[in-house]
């Protein structure tokens, strides 16, 4: 039977940390490791790939130069940099390469596996993503991602009420307030406590706030 899993690429010198990261990315994925940037690059252009890692510093070569290269040729795969370097000024002129996303060393591999699963998610047609705590919303999608459990699809009410709430992550939204912007003129403030119930019931009772005596909030899971 073939191998079903999604096909990584790992471009990664080091010849411990390429290894170690391998054999963990395998748990999920059918792992490809190149250690050199030629080798990573030709691998890239030949074979079909779901998603690369890519470290930014290679023999001879800047990971953002073979991201760039990669880019040019046609290659859309998504693509995360791997790095030591963590400036702001490193982490744009990674994303202004053409990377996804960027993750500085040293990592736990919880956060490299769901950085890997968003980068994914956007490329396969879910949209961009809010960071809610642990869990990630694509409001373009209605899809709300557990950490624990998967995906959970929202209805329209309930995407419209967390993207509210999402995009303005530090603001209280009264009862009143939150009716006028995302429901219909003769529903009662009561429903409002209703879809928060049912968001929380499909998500996480802390994924909105209740602020007593003024309304709703986003949560800090």
């Amino acid at each position: 039977m073939a191998d079903a899993r999604p096909r990584l690429l790992l471009i990664e010198d080091d010849p411990q940390l390429g290894p170690l990261m391998r054999d963990v990315l395998e748990e999920v994925y059918e792992v490809t490791l190149e250690p050199t940037g030629e080798g990573g690059f030709e691998a890239a252009v030949t074979q079909m790939f779901d998603v690369m890692i890519v470290d930014r510093r290679l023999p001879g070569a800047d990971g953002l130069n073979i991201i760039e290269a990669l880019r040019a040729k046609g290659v859309a795969t998504p693509m995360l940099v791997l790095t030591a370097l963590g400036t702001v000024h490193d982490k744009v002129r990674g994303l202004d390469a053409g990377a996804n996303d960027y993750l500085v060393k040293p990592f736990e591999f919880d956060e490299l596996f769901a950085r890997l699963r968003a980068i994914r998610r956007v490329f396969s047609g879910e949209g961009p993503y809010v960071r809610i705590g642990s869990w990630e919303f694509y409001p373009e999608s209605r899809a709300v991602y557990s950490p624990y459990e998967g995906r959970t699809i929202l209805t329209v009410r309930e995407n419209d009420l967390l993207r509210l709430l999402a995009v303005n992550p530090g603001r209280t939204f009264t009862r009143e307030q939150i009716l006028r912007e995302i429901f219909d003129a003769n529903d009662q403030p009561g429903t409002v406590d209703t879809y928060v119930h049912y968001v929380r019931r499909k998500t996480d009772p802390d994924i909105i706030t209740t602020v007593r005596g003024q309304g709703y909030r986003l949560g800090a899971l």
